[in-house]
């Protein structure tokens, strides 16, 4: 897409139109406009998304904008500045500046207590960590992250990387995704594939089913309806072979975590592309990095912060994610996406949508019980996240293993989770 910003009064009708800004603000304060063309370059992702569909005859109107905010309208959550909408991440000053912690998953706490080499209270570790980060540069903070496998990173605002570039949108109707990934950027990508015509296929492991099972079950089947569930055991040499064999199989491989998690199941993403498959690997900073994050942690981190007296305060809900899902969906949509390997870093994709520059937004207002704001085009509404309705039910784990590798011509004697 084209480098040139977004022009302003366009800027702050995508934001207001996305239902991120009702996200993004202090608890007891408006909604806030945030920086950069995110909301655009989400539309822009997603309009390629739909024209690969019309490539085969389908009639697919998806907003990315809008997708950006959807999880929220499942939830129910709202904004509160310098805590994630979820609740679990903070962003708090370091000794040189800022920077973004979650606590998302139950050992994170006794990790948190181990970066900063103290005991730490399991329910409320924050006063501990912030005390330590007031005393620590961002940098040190940076390196035992990435060493501990903890989501934290300093705040550091950078020269935004150039933009994507999309070749021309390219049918996926038939091809075969195998997704490895959980949460949301990775489902998001195999579900905006599978509306576009792609049958996809879930994999998951019994020792580590996608987390997202255990989150919002409407937002969960949103993203998984109409999906085929795998479950396969890699330490057992029946699965082992017939996961390699569905990968074999597969047109494309949606993969989000770092490389060595499936290359540890005997998987190769250099083999496969060789063999002509789309190998889409989304990770937090890239395949190089060995660097933990989630969604508000990478986007703050990336510089995607929105600021007032008080400090910087998160934008939206976990927003790398839906960015980074819609890239990746875009890319696969594209003509030369066959036989590639697609690196999506996350960090990349929230950098690229910023200017670089400092951007200027109007205040919002109320107008009745709306929230509005005033642009050179006219007034504008804030609007309220929204639900999409899901296209079929999500499977429960492992329920089509059996159904998918007798179709595939796969072996299944010896399968252990049949």
């Amino acid at each position: 897409m084209s480098t040139t910003p977004t022009p302003p009064s366009r800027r702050i009708r995508d934001w207001a139109e996305s239902g991120v800004a009702v996200l993004t603000g202090r608890a007891d304060g408006p909604p806030v406009i945030p920086p950069g063309d995110a909301a655009a370059i989400a539309r822009h992702h997603s309009s390629h998304v739909c024209a690969a569909a019309g490539l085969a005859g389908r009639d697919l109107a998806v907003d990315g904008a809008r997708l950006l905010s959807e999880r929220a309208a499942f939830t129910g959550t709202s904004r509160h500045g310098d805590v994630t909408v979820g609740g679990s991440g903070r962003l708090l000053p370091t000794a040189d500046g800022w920077a973004a912690v979650s606590c998302a998953r139950p050992d994170d706490p006794v990790l948190l207590g181990a970066l900063i080499c103290a005991d730490v209270d399991l329910v409320d570790p924050w006063p501990a960590v912030a005390g330590w980060l007031a005393a620590h540069p961002g940098e040190e903070l940076a390196d035992r992250a990435e060493m501990l496998g903890i989501a934290a990173a300093p705040v550091r605002p950078r020269t935004p990387p150039r933009r994507m570039s999309l070749g021309a949108p390219r049918s996926v109707d038939g091809l075969l995704v195998v997704d490895f990934g959980s949460l949301w950027a990775g489902p998001l990508c195999a579900h905006l594939l599978g509306l576009a015509g792609a049958r996809v296929v879930k994999i998951e492991t019994p020792g580590r089913p996608d987390g997202a099972r255990r989150g919002n079950p409407d937002f969960y089947t949103l993203l998984h309806g109409g999906h085929q569930s795998v479950c396969l055991d890699p330490a057992r040499p029946a699965d082992r072979a017939a996961l390699s064999e569905l990968v074999a199989a597969a047109d494309v491989v949606v993969e989000a975590s770092r490389p060595r998690a499936l290359a540890g199941f005997g998987l190769d993403a250099a083999e496969s592309v060789a063999r002509g498959t789309t190998w889409v690997s989304i990770t937090a900073a890239g395949r190089a990095s060995g660097r933990v994050g989630f969604g508000d942690d990478v986007a703050a981190a990336a510089g995607l912060v929105a600021s007032d007296v008080t400090g910087p305060m998160f934008v939206g809900d976990a927003i790398a994610d839906p960015l980074t899902g819609l890239a990746a969906a875009a890319l696969v949509c594209s003509a030369d996406a066959p036989g590639r390997l697609i690196e999506v870093s996350m960090t990349d994709v929230v950098a690229a949508t910023l200017t670089g520059c400092a951007e200027a937004s109007p205040a919002a207002r109320r107008d009745g019980r709306a929230w509005v704001v005033d642009t050179e085009d006219g007034v504008v509404e804030i609007a309220e996240p929204r639900t999409r309705p899901a296209t079929g039910e999500a499977p429960e784990l492992g329920r089509d293993t059996a159904a998918v590798l007798r179709s595939l011509g796969i072996p299944t004697a010896g399968v252990s989770t049949l």
